[in-house]
């Protein structure tokens, strides 16, 4: 009794040291700021939409330093790669679903939130599908390029407000315009290779059968 103890002592001891990593901690923070984002991009004006994109920044500034950190400490664990991903789609949908909601004009067309959230979707489902026929579908340069513009475009829409010129909305919806045609492109190519993927476990299976 005493051993079994001891032994599921070890296992829980583990988690507080697999959860407070710097990496995941970072993760942690950027869930956290959903919340506060949504609160504030429920008002329009130029004190909270500003408030909003410095929040939104420093998200995403935590996002490249959470990975930064993993790569360099060795601190990255299996629980960080489930957050972190997932972490990132919160907090993108969560913007985009607010800026087509928020009660300003001009806002984001709902359409094409949908559109961007249910990408993001498939791409998770594809990805968790292959994950468990034990095969690896690797993000693209496709889907960096489109994360990146995802995030100046987002940048754009929160701001909303021109200032020193620069109409920041209409910016930021043109290159939304741009990651939205990026998405598709992504998508599509994902699907391509998941079903390749497929196709040569499928057939590899069968020449398994049929050796025997």
């Amino acid at each position: 009794m005493r051993a079994r103890a001891g032994r599921l002592g070890g296992v829980f001891g583990e988690y507080p040291a697999m959860i407070l990593t710097a990496p995941n901690l970072l993760t942690l923070f950027r869930v956290a700021t959903v919340p506060l984002l949504v609160c504030l991009l429920r008002y329009p004006g130029r004190l909270p939409s500003a408030l909003a994109a410095g929040l939104f920044f420093f998200a995403t500034i935590s996002d490249y330093l959470d990975g930064y950190f993993a790569r360099s400490y060795g601190s990255g664990t299996t629980l960080g790669k489930f957050l972190d991903p997932m972490a990132d789609k919160i907090l993108v949908s969560a913007a985009l679903i607010m800026l087509s909601a928020v009660a300003r004009w001009p806002r984001v067309p709902a359409w094409m939130v949908v559109v961007l959230v249910a990408r993001e979707i498939f791409v998770m489902g594809l990805r968790a599908v292959a994950a468990i026929e034990g095969k690896v579908i690797a993000a693209e340069e496709l889907g960096k390029y489109k994360t990146v513009l995802q995030l100046i475009a987002i940048h754009g829409l929160i701001i909303h407000y021109v200032y020193f010129y620069v109409d920041f909305f209409a910016v930021g919806i043109f290159i939304l315009w741009i990651s939205l045609a990026l998405s598709l492109w992504s998508a599509v190519d994902y699907y391509l290779r998941a079903y390749e993927a497929f196709r040569a476990a499928g057939s590899s299976a069968t020449a398994r059968r049929a050796a025997v």
